[in-house]
């Protein structure tokens, strides 16, 4: 979904690895479960192995999310030289192709083996999100129409990784769903999106040229800062609408407390278009994704 930094010099095969699977995103991944655990949690529904299990399929999908990002780029000609962000694995031959695809094939099979599990727990409900989840993650940069690349990236993220990611990981504790918990996933949604936002930002001017109309592109540089500004407003304000219902205790309003950081990240956006600038603004995102996380489902069990 977005890109790890690194060196630019030659790693051994298992950094390269690791440099692929961009590990400084994988809070977009753990950060829903650990909603969806919470919430379980409140309502007295939480359950440990399927809580483990989505959490394993959430981390192979950002993974596997991320390499085909990476495959898929390369051979359609849009990771080049002068792009801002770190090296991806493909475009500078770290792994080779067949390679590269081989590790995709085996993280979504990993995936779909845990899904096994979760689909008989479950039932067709946890069947639909695990294929819908799987075939997403492929088509946001491959197959016919990489909707990555025509203005869709930042929904499919807002959804898949948000909202999905966040009922799913409830589901397969309670066995049951409730509208609430949509609502108690927008602010993940939202955060989510926000590492892709800053990603994107970085890379207005590169895909720009090879033609990836990211909605960055299509906003331009003003438009989405302003992204950025209100998936921030819209993150911060569920708490305080959660509040308002009557649902949670005060608790639940844990997460303003990483304001400070979040007007940081949005100085920085506002103040440079330096691309290692905007790398630690990215990484930085996804630590506030994942410390909101905690704060609010601590919030939600006080």
């Amino acid at each position: 979904m977005a890109d790890e930094p690194s060196a630019a010099q030659p790693l051994p095969r298992w950094q390269a690895w690791v440099m692929g699977a961009r590990p400084r995103t994988l809070p977009a991944a753990i950060s829903p479960v650990i909603v969806g655990i919470a919430l379980a949690m409140a309502d007295g529904r939480f359950s440990f192995w399927p809580a483990l299990a989505a959490l394993a399929d959430a981390l192979l999908i950002q993974i596997g999310t991320n390499l085909a990002n990476d495959y898929f780029d390369h051979l359609r000609g849009i990771d080049t030289p002068d792009r801002k962000g770190p090296p991806r694995v493909a475009a500078s031959g770290l792994i080779p192709l067949a390679s590269l695809r081989a590790g995709i094939i085996v993280v979504f099979g990993l995936t779909a083996l845990i899904g096994l599990y979760l689909v008989v727990r479950g039932g067709w409900p946890v069947l639909a999100i695990g294929l819908a989840s799987i075939l997403a993650a492929l088509a946001y940069s491959g197959g016919p129409f990489p909707f990555g690349s025509y203005g869709l990236g930042d929904l499919f993220v807002f959804i898949f990784f948000g909202l999905v990611a966040v009922s799913g990981t409830y589901y397969v504790q309670a066995l049951q769903f409730y509208p609430l918990v949509l609502l108690v996933a927008v602010p993940l949604g939202a955060l989510i999106t926000d590492i892709l936002v800053v990603n994107n930002y970085r890379d207005i001017e590169t895909d720009a040229r090879v033609g990836k109309r990211t909605l960055a592109v299509l906003l331009g540089p003003a438009g989405t800062r302003l992204e950025f500004i209100g998936l921030l407003i819209l993150a911060y304000a569920v708490p305080v609408i959660l509040w308002g219902m009557g649902r949670f205790s005060a608790g639940v309003l844990l997460p303003w407390l990483t304001i400070p950081k979040a007007v940081g990240l949005t100085r920085t956006l506002y103040a440079t278009t330096d691309g290692p600038a905007l790398n630690r603004a990215l990484a930085g995102t996804a630590q506030l994704t994942l410390w909101f996380s905690i704060l609010f489902s601590i919030g939600m069990l006080v």
